[in-house]
């Protein structure tokens, strides 16, 4: 008999995971629920599991994104859902059309990967470079001292105001320099949406064979500030003496100062550059 086997993770949603994944009981008949966090060898999971049992994969984009990188080619040919139950879920907010579970088969059979500190990763959403990397720094110390929602747009407003510095970058597309001075942000885009539903690259589609990098650059920090909150409609591109959106299949982002990267929402600290490639 078929069985659901469901993979969980209990830091995803603040800590609620466990008792998110646990829910899955009501709506289907067999299932299985194991702790990815304790899973040391995905080959050997996957070769424990029915020919007909399927996965669901529940948490958020940190979740989604952890299961894609650590169970590599041994994922192939496995029906794999996603059941969404973090913080985040822009994953499924982009691919959801508005439910929580949608499989995901078709869409992490092609994903980009970055290239940081001498690490290869694959990533679902996007890759954060700039106040979005600083944020999520911020947020992981909060995390560890308080079991308190983070409040990211405060931290975004009190980094953009006081605490963060904007650096000066050198953008590669695919063979072409760029340079840009004053940047805040420099995420590179698989998807639509990252951050919490921020639309950094509005006309980005993680069905093509291309990803894009916007620069977000050149401004001081009440401008900076009142520009901000425009990208989660998408409109911050109608700033185009400060905004840039470039597409390509390899990009690479260098910063003249080190700063924090995120992936998908996972933070890697003391970057100066990261390469994309689709």
């Amino acid at each position: 008999m078929k069985k659901y086997c469901v993979l969980y993770n209990p830091n995803a949603g603040r800590g609620k995971g466990k008792e998110e994944a646990e829910k899955l009981q009501e709506v289907l008949e067999e299932i299985a629920l194991a702790d990815m966090t304790k899973i040391d060898n995905y080959t050997s999971f996957f070769a424990e599991l029915g020919e007909e049992d399927e996965v669901v994969v529940c948490g958020g984009d940190g979740t989604l994104n952890r299961f894609v990188n650590e169970a590599g080619e041994a994922k192939q040919g496995r029906k794999l859902f996603y059941y969404a139950c973090g913080s985040g879920n822009d994953f499924m907010r982009e691919v959801g059309d508005g439910g929580k579970s949608v499989a995901i088969d078709e869409y992490i059979k092609k994903l980009p990967t970055v290239e940081v500190n001498g690490k290869t990763y694959s990533f679902i959403n996007g890759v954060g470079y700039g106040i979005d990397g600083y944020c999520c720094e911020i947020g992981d110390k909060l995390r560890a001292e308080t079991e308190k929602p983070i409040n990211y747009a405060g931290i975004a407003i009190k980094g953009l105001l006081f605490h963060y510095k904007p650096t000066d970058a050198t953008v590669l597309v695919d063979g072409k320099e760029y340079h840009f001075k004053k940047v805040w942000l420099a995420p590179t885009m698989n998807g639509r949406y990252y951050g919490g539903g921020m639309i950094p690259c509005p006309e980005q589609k993680r069905t093509d064979d291309t990803v894009s990098v916007m620069l977000f650059h050149g401004s001081g920090k009440l401008k900076s500030l009142m520009m901000f909150p425009s990208i989660f409609k998408g409109e911050h591109v109608k700033y185009k003496k400060n905004i840039a959106v470039l597409s390509g299949k390899e990009i690479t982002v260098k910063f003249d100062e080190p700063r924090t990267l995120q992936i998908d929402g996972e933070t890697v600290l003391n970057v100066t550059e990261y390469t994309v490639r689709k």
